[in-house]
């Protein structure tokens, strides 16, 4: 046997011993994932109390919102981040990382909901006690903490050697570009499973290539770090904390005015994050966006106010950041696709779905291999039949419909003449 074929045996190995052990594991992620790229769209859908119906002109000062908060949770002290809305019928998010009930969890904050017109509280919710929310957790931790956050990590290594032995195994022995891009439908489902395996794994390959990377690097950000020169650039990481160094006095700089200042630097960009002093030592830091900036949600400008003298005490401008560090900043913003507006998060949704359907069809030809399951002809009978029945279901509930609303206006109409001809009555009596 050729050096080829022996290499091609191995890969051939390598691919199944990989779907065997991670694959479920891909599928769970991928499904997970897929959903997350609109969370927050489902989150709202599933919660319509958190969708402003009216929308007014501006929003309340910060300081006023703080307090609404703080009045709402008068038990917790410590310091709070506001998060801005996105859009005029959105809420504004205050998070409290370690509150009291879930604090020796890895990661649960406290998301309060607030009406940035109104300072109304709306909602009180922990992280991971709601649906997407813990669906984020199955896909970033496995809902394991943090050794699952390493887990994962690990899993997207495999699932990037996974992608390439099957493009490998993928590619035509001696020239056989036909037999690759085929899809037999006449050789039976697992023929048919496996052509499309094939198919989508070759238009999915970069897209979970992408995912894959991205994703480990989430995990562990040091190993990129390390190679970029870049420091305390992964997600959420804030860099060391900056302290006051100002006596304090009874005239602390209100969040308003620290707000006002940190645009000094940047009085073009968009405020997204606002947090406030933790202890007297403690500073405020303002995140905003610049024009340009990939991160829409945790863009990287930040500013730090000294809460006692209202100076500027250090200030991360990502215009001037070295090439690994602005390498680094697209981690976060690939991986959940912002960066690559409606259409790219579209892809990302519909790339996550794809490691399930490898992981039933390459399970399902593994056990026909095996003698385990037994092939069949591939008939499309059964969908014809659904058509044909979901078509007539549907002219019948049109036909009920059109019936119901007639016997409903031949009813309606008699009732609302007589309406009339008893206000027209009335009317009469007051002339």
């Amino acid at each position: 046997m050729s050096k080829f074929y022996l290499t091609r045996a191995l890969w051939l190995k390598i691919h199944l011993y990989l779907a065997l052990i991670g694959g479920f594991f891909f599928a769970l992620i991928g499904l997970t994932g897929s959903l997350s790229v609109y969370r927050a769209e489902l989150d709202t859908w599933l919660n319509p109390q958190l969708t402003i119906g009216h929308p007014q002109a501006a929003y309340l000062s910060l300081d006023k919102l703080v307090a609404a908060v703080k009045a709402a949770h008068p038990e917790r002290h410590g310091s709070w981040t506001l998060e801005m809305p996105q859009s005029p019928d959105a809420m504004l998010t205050a998070w409290f990382e370690k509150p009291q009930e879930t604090y020796f969890d890895y990661y649960a904050p406290l998301m309060v909901s607030v009406n940035p017109y109104t300072g109304e509280v709306v909602d009180s919710r922990f992280w991971g006690q709601t649906l997407m929310t813990w669906l984020l957790d199955v896909h970033t931790q496995l809902r394991l903490d943090k050794f699952g956050w390493q887990l994962v990590g690990v899993l997207g290594g495999l699932l990037m050697l996974s992608v390439l032995s099957g493009l490998y195994l993928w590619w035509p022995i001696a020239g056989r570009w036909r037999q690759a891009f085929a899809v037999r439908q006449h050789l039976g489902v697992v023929r048919l499973l496996m052509d499309l395996h094939r198919w989508l794994g070759l238009l999915s390959a970069v897209a979970l290539l992408i995912l894959a990377f991205t994703g480990m690097q989430l995990s562990y950000p040091q190993l990129l770090e390390s190679l970029t020169g870049a420091k305390d650039m992964g997600h959420g990481n804030n860099g060391k904390p900056v302290l006051s160094t100002a006596r304090p006095n009874n005239r602390p700089v209100r969040l308003e005015e620290a707000e006002f200042i940190a645009r000094g630097p940047f009085p073009r960009a968009t405020l997204r994050r606002v947090t406030t002093p933790t202890g007297e030592d403690g500073t405020y830091r303002i995140n905003v966006r610049q024009t340009g900036e990939i991160n829409q949600k945790h863009p990287f400008t930040m500013i730090w106010i000294d809460r006692w003298s209202g100076h500027i005490k250090t200030v991360r401008d990502p215009s001037l950041f070295s090439g690994g560090e602005k390498f680094m900043t697209w981690m976060w913003p690939l991986h959940t696709g912002e960066a690559l507006g409606a259409g790219g998060r579209l892809v990302w949704f519909l790339a996550g779905l794809c490691p399930a359907f490898f992981y039933v069809s390459g399970l399902w030809h593994w056990l026909h291999r095996r003698g385990i399951v037994a092939d069949r002809p591939v008939c499309w009978d059964w969908l014809r039949l659904l058509g044909v029945r979901s078509l007539a279901l549907g002219r019948r509930a049109w036909r009920e419909a059109v019936l119901y609303l007639q016997a409903g206006l031949k009813r309606a109409l008699p009732l609302a003449q007589s309406l009339w001809l008893k206000w027209r009555r009335w009317l009469g009596t007051l002339r």
